[in-house]
């Protein structure tokens, strides 16, 4: 029997053995460790071409079994309790440590200078579902092991089943990380001059930094470094797992410094303005600006470095994807800020986003409700802005959405009317105009409660424009509506306190103020006035003025 069949055998009742040593404990782990690595790589080199003819394999082997046969005997003596002295016996474990070691580095040496090349290196077999934590180990372990000691193809290999395993069962994340040296093996792929091997890699460590509980081995180990030089000249295939795994580690802010002090910034830019780019790269990208803009010096870079301009210009891409991306970058970078917001609105933003609202144009729901947020958050503040939406069309566009938009489009949209309403007086003689006023009257009625505050609040704020008021009481069904909310018990108190704002404001119309009273309602707005509603008894003095306060008479004192 040749000294590396023999050498395999020893080491499979070595492992076993060591499983039954109790004393040293930490010590017998560190040894077992490296038993399984040598026995991994001596199952690869068994089956590498030419190996049983090779010296060099067989004095390495020859070597291997003296070793293992002092490694049995210091097994043996610490299963019986039978060494002399502790001190003794633990430098003999560093003495064996160390020399396992070291065959495991030959090993490896032999396959970088070319001594073993892989032929048919038979794998360990994959752990079936519900194996062992030991089964799952061992099979990492010998994962790692080629990945080491193998020539180009068993690497290979060895990273397309490791990722594997990680991707299909992330109790195998855990295992692998506590297998010694596996994120270092990793990393240094990550710079490996061979596209596959580094390809490979990019996945497994991005499934890795999937964890929250594991970003910081990735990132303590120096993960962030070789993944941006990864970003500057990688294959496509490794850029879009790199830029994956940053997107992933910069969602913790504290590494966002670190990808900005290795040039990151300036890869992902470049990646965003790129016109050959695949989308699969851009949206990632755009991806991680959008975690590292939280950090104030880092937007401002970003800004300077064109930033803007090259978003909006992604925002008409006719990938909704990216579209959607870029949106919300343009609206998360501009939060907050004033300057940055103008930058966004001179540069094209407004044309973009209502390109994207208009139902013209055949964008999807999630679109057009990313485009009227990004509106709602950009725009209202500034006067020049709004009147640049109108000029656009804006207020037909929602008042589009109000009246035949789904479900959630439509909240969204009446919500930023609302917003818009309160922005100047010229935006509610628009929307009146528009005919918003008979739609936000049968938003009164509707069954959320939030819906019928903002159409209540919205109202009173258009009736407060002469114009609005005389189109509102043309229709008397709704100071009818209005009068019967305002009696129901269920109808809170923050829509009735507009309702009666609204009412005050039309009472500046005599006979707004005679159908009021004839309404039938009186007593129940007396009632609220004597509750101290403090519009209730506003609009009922109000009423009990001049030729009203006959009809009035015994109703209200004050």
């Amino acid at each position: 029997m040749s000294s590396l069949r023999l050498s395999l055998e020893i080491l499979s009742s070595l492992i076993l053995l060591s499983h039954s040593v109790k004393v040293f404990a930490a010590k017998w782990q560190s040894i077992r460790d490296k038993l399984e690595e040598l026995n991994s790589g001596l199952i690869a080199t068994e089956n590498c071409q030419y190996s049983g003819q090779n010296t060099a394999v067989s004095g390495l082997a020859s070597a291997i079994l003296v070793t293992l046969n002092e490694c049995y005997d210091l097994a043996r003596r610490c299963v019986d309790l039978s060494y002399s002295g502790k001190l003794l016996m633990q430098s003999d474990l560093n003495v064996i440590l160390t020399k396992l070691d070291r065959h495991v580095k030959d090993l490896s040496d032999m396959y970088t200078a070319g001594i073993l090349s892989h032929g048919n290196a038979l794998v360990v077999s994959k752990p079936g579902r519900g194996a062992c934590r030991d089964d799952m180990r061992f099979y990492v372990r010998d994962l790692l092991t080629r990945m080491k000691v193998g020539d180009l193809g068993m690497k290979r290999q060895a990273l397309v089943n490791l990722y594997e395993v990680v991707a299909e069962d992330e109790k195998y994340v855990k295992v692998m990380l506590e297998v010694d040296d596996v994120v270092n093996v990793l990393l240094n792929f990550l710079d490996s001059p061979d596209t596959e091997i580094q390809e490979e890699s990019t996945k497994v460590v991005s499934v890795i930094a999937g964890f929250d509980s594991y970003k910081g081995v990735l990132t303590g180990a120096g993960a962030i470094a070789p993944l941006i030089r990864i970003l500057e000249c990688g294959s496509d295939l490794a850029k879009e797992g790199s830029v994956r795994c940053l997107k992933k580690l910069t969602e913790n802010s504290d590494n966002s410094w670190s990808v900005s002090a290795h040039g990151g910034v300036t890869a992902l830019l470049k990646i965003c303005a790129g016109v050959d780019c695949k989308k699969e790269l851009v949206g990632p990208a755009c991806g991680v600006l959008r975690n590292l803009i939280g950090i104030e010096e880092i937007k401002r870079f970003v800004i300077e470095e064109g930033a803007i301009s090259m978003f909006i210009k992604l925002a008409r891409s006719k990938d909704e994807a990216l579209q959607m991306i870029a949106i919300e970058f343009l609206q998360t970078v501009a939060f907050g800020d004033e300057l940055i917001r103008e930058i966004v609105i001179r540069d094209g933003g407004i044309r973009t986003l209502i390109r994207v609202v208009d139902p013209k144009w055949s964008y999807s729901l999630k679109s057009r409700e990313i485009a009227l947020r990004a509106i709602e958050s950009l725009c209202f503040s500034s006067a020049s802005a709004v009147k640049s939406l109108m000029n656009y069309g804006f207020v037909d566009q929602l008042m589009y959405y109000i009246r035949y938009g789904d479900v959630s489009v439509q909240e969204l949209a009446l919500k930023v009317a609302f917003r818009l309403s309160e922005t100047s007086e010229e935006a509610k003689k628009a929307m009146g105009d528009a005919g918003f006023m008979p739609e936000l009257v049968k938003f009164l009625n509707a069954k959320s409660f939030e819906v019928r505050e903002m159409s209540a609040e919205a109202l009173s704020g258009m009736v407060l424009l002469p114009k609005n008021r005389k189109r509102f009481v043309q229709d008397d069904r709704n100071i009818g509506l209005l009068l019967q909310l305002l009696n129901s018990e269920e109808e809170d108190s923050g829509s009735k306190r507009f309702l009666l704002s609204i009412l005050i404001s039309l009472t500046s119309c005599n006979s707004v103020k005679r159908k009021i009273v004839n309404s039938g309602y009186m007593e129940n707005l007396e009632k609220l006035a004597q509750a101290d509603v403090s519009d209730a008894k506003r609009l009922v003095k109000k009423l009990s003025t001049n030729r009203f306060r006959l009809m009035l008479s015994g109703i209200w004192h004050s």
